[in-house]
């Protein structure tokens, strides 16, 4: 069930990890660095978790940490890629950074630095805080084409809902705001997920935890500069791998499983 909340514009001083995942993403790492460092949040830092990137990337992020230096940190992966293994990795390093809240955004200004202040003092009533493409308010890039919409929608509204029974409107979200506790009662050792349907998968054992859930609508914006790297195989992956998330989970219930999924208005 989908419930308003009351928005509030309480703020406290916290420590914020905004962990974004780059593979080739040169040309925007410095202006989204830009933009949330220009958010005047007194103790949020950045970490880059880059995978292997090709284009100059891990390069300009060592730069950045020279420049800013204790508010940017680069983490970079060695070994098998992937969007899931990167986020995961993160998590782990803003934990023992001693984050209270933790981004999970793009590095491609899909996601808008400006929501980060209107989602953290929600984290005083849920556990998690969506951007969310399909709750009112919500919007999709214009330009995006009709099957980009349909296959995105698809994913959100039938396969994720039917299969897995998710109350969440965007179970394909990359943008959240984790409170410390919600990471902690997540067993990352056994996310298996590797690429975009990690999204999917954390959305899933969220709930089934009975973890407290806010959806904020967001306008999602295509990628400024570069290449998508959703391509249709990788969401028809997605689609496929909902079945195994479905079937590995099955033991997992909260004891009083009533996900709260609530929608700021």
């Amino acid at each position: 069930m989908t419930i308003p909340v009351e928005q509030t514009s309480e703020t406290e001083s916290i420590k914020i990890v905004v962990v974004i995942p780059t593979f080739n993403e040169a040309d925007n790492l410095a202006a989204i660095t830009a933009e949330l460092l220009a958010l005047g949040l007194e103790d949020l830092s950045i970490l880059v978790v880059d995978d292997a990137s090709t284009d100059g990337t891990a390069e300009i992020a060592d730069q950045l940490a020279a420049r800013y230096r204790g508010r940017f940190f680069v983490i970079h992966r060695q070994g098998p890629r992937g969007l899931g293994r990167s986020y995961v990795e993160g998590f782990r390093q803003a934990l023992r950074m001693e984050a209270d809240a933790i981004v999970q955004m793009d590095a491609d200004f899909s996601h808008s630095p400006h929501y980060i202040p209107q989602f953290l003092p929600l984290l005083h009533q849920a556990d998690v805080v969506v951007g969310s493409r399909y709750v009112k308010g919500g919007r999709l890039d214009e330009q995006w084409s009709w099957w980009r919409r349909f296959l995105s929608w698809r994913a959100n509204a039938v396969y994720t809902r039917l299969i897995l029974g998710l109350h969440v409107r965007d179970a394909t979200a990359g943008f959240k705001v984790w409170s410390r506790q919600a990471l902690e009662s997540i067993d990352l050792d056994a996310i298996f997920s590797n690429g975009y349907v990690f999204q999917v998968e954390m959305a899933y054992v969220s709930e089934r935890s009975g973890l407290r859930i806010v959806e904020v609508p967001i306008y999602f914006e295509d990628r400024r500069i570069g290449r998508s790297k959703m391509s249709v195989p990788v969401k028809l992956e997605a689609a496929l791998r909902t079945f195994e998330i479905r079937w590995r989970y099955r033991h997992l219930r909260a004891k009083d499983n009533h996900p709260l999924v609530a929608v700021v208005n």
